[in-house]
């Protein structure tokens, strides 16, 4: 996709959008068609790196041992240790809550088939099961690449949302991610721009604004 059309957009949108008091996100909304979605097989579900980040902290937490803890602690937002994994197990509500303030969890590679075992059910739907980190290999790269990735996850619905920066963020920048997203997504359908219907931008309290593709594919 041509970067004219997501820069016009871009400028219409931030043109028509008043300026909040807290810095808000900048999403696609993503129309599929010509897709069985009740097919897991068909579903959109990539993890997508933003080459100009997300424009805002990403919460990610990290359990392991405690060396792993030890280099952790000053990139991860909580690190954990093999102790507390019963300790979640035992509280799966304050478990689910907890899930919810991160974005994603890493984990030594020695723990995840007991993470599996033990809360992969809470994990898993929320797409959210760790990335495994050998022991002894520094998290610190791995976190800094995961404060820049996204998900996008289409589930069994036609329609759905990725974060692609903020609106405090320069256009060029934005536009940039934009169509490293639309790139990759593009890149798995199996009809690429056909299976698409339309694209949206939007700011988190704004009206939509549509991507024109005819021109842009």
């Amino acid at each position: 996709m041509a970067n004219d059309g997501i820069a016009k957009t871009l400028e219409e949108l931030k043109k028509q959008s008043p300026e909040r008091k807290f810095k808000e996100s900048i999403e696609l909304a993503i129309n599929l068609k010509d897709l069985d979605l009740s097919d897991p097989k068909n579903r959109v579900n990539e993890e997508i790196v933003l080459p100009k980040g997300r424009g805002k902290d990403i919460a990610v937490a990290v359990i392991g041992t405690a060396e792993l803890k030890e280099r952790a602690k000053k990139a991860a937002k909580a690190v954990y240790g093999p102790e507390d994994i019963s300790k979640f197990l035992e509280d799966k509500r304050g478990f689910k809550r907890l899930v919810n303030k991160f974005d994603f969890f890493v984990a030594e590679s020695t723990l995840m088939a007991n993470i599996g075992k033990s809360l992969g059910q809470i994990l898993g739907p929320r797409g959210k099961i760790p990335k495994p980190i050998p022991p002894g290999q520094d998290p610190v790269a791995m976190i800094a690449s995961l404060g820049k990735t996204v998900r996008a996850r289409s589930r069994d619905k036609r329609t759905f949302h990725i974060p692609v920066g903020t609106r405090d963020m320069k256009d060029e920048d934005l536009e940039e991610n934009i169509s490293a997203v639309i790139k990759r997504l593009t890149s798995k359908l199996e009809k690429g721009y056909g299976n698409i219907e339309s694209i949206y931008i939007k700011t988190t309290m704004g009206k939509s604004f549509k991507l024109e593709m005819g021109d842009n594919k």
